[in-house]
C-alpha cells in the first residue's frame, strides 16, 4: 500500500499501528459432512454443495478478541445462522449455518484450527494476535480426525 509506505517514511505510522495487524481469515466448511451420506435430502437441499460455508473471509477484529468473538461476529456480517449455548465466555458452538452436533452422528459437531492447529481447549480462550487462519470445519466421527484432527489420549 502505496499511502503506509509514505506514511512510515515520514515518521507518522508506527509500526506497532499497522493496519493489517487485527485482521485475521476465517473459513467454515462442512465437506465431511456432505460426503457423510448422514444428512437428509432436506439438510442437504440447504447447505453448499461443495461443503464451503464461507471460504477466506478476511475480517478485522478488536484488541483481545478471541476465534469465539470473530466467529460471532463474522456469522452476523455474513448472515450465517450461528447457536451456541452457555455464555460468550464459555460458549459451545452447537450449530452454524443449520447444521448441528449430532446431526451425523454421535462423534459429530464443530470443531475449530487456527494455521492448521486443533487448539485442545475452547474457542473463547484462544485470543488472536493478527494474521491468523481460522477454520471452523464439521466433523462427524472420530472426534475430528476426518477433518485432520489428532486424538488426545
Amino acid at each position: 500500500d502505496e499511502e503506509l509506505k509514505n506514511a512510515m517514511k515520514n515518521g507518522k505510522v508506527e509500526l506497532e499501528n499497522r493496519p493489517d495487524e487485527n485482521v485475521c481469515y476465517i473459513s467454515i466448511t462442512c465437506k465431511a459432512a456432505i460426503e457423510s451420506g448422514e444428512l437428509s435430502d432436506s439438510m442437504l437441499s440447504i447447505l453448499p454443495e461443495d461443503g464451503v460455508i464461507l471460504k477466506d473471509y478476511q475480517t478485522e477484529y478488536e484488541d483481545g478478541a478471541s476465534v469465539f468473538d470473530v466467529l460471532a461476529e463474522v456469522a452476523k456480517e455474513n448472515k450465517i445462522h450461528m447457536e451456541y449455548t452457555g455464555n460468550a465466555k464459555i460458549p459451545y458452538i452447537e450449530g452454524v449455518a443449520n447444521l448441528y452436533e449430532f446431526d451425523c452422528g454421535s462423534e459429530s459437531g464443530w470443531m475449530y484450527k487456527v494455521n492448521g492447529w486443533f487448539p485442545n481447549y475452547g474457542c473463547s480462550s484462544y485470543y488472536l494476535t493478527g494474521g491468523e487462519k481460522i477454520v471452523w470445519c464439521y466433523t462427524c466421527n472420530g472426534l475430528g480426525e476426518d477433518v485432520g484432527a489428532e486424538r488426545w489420549e
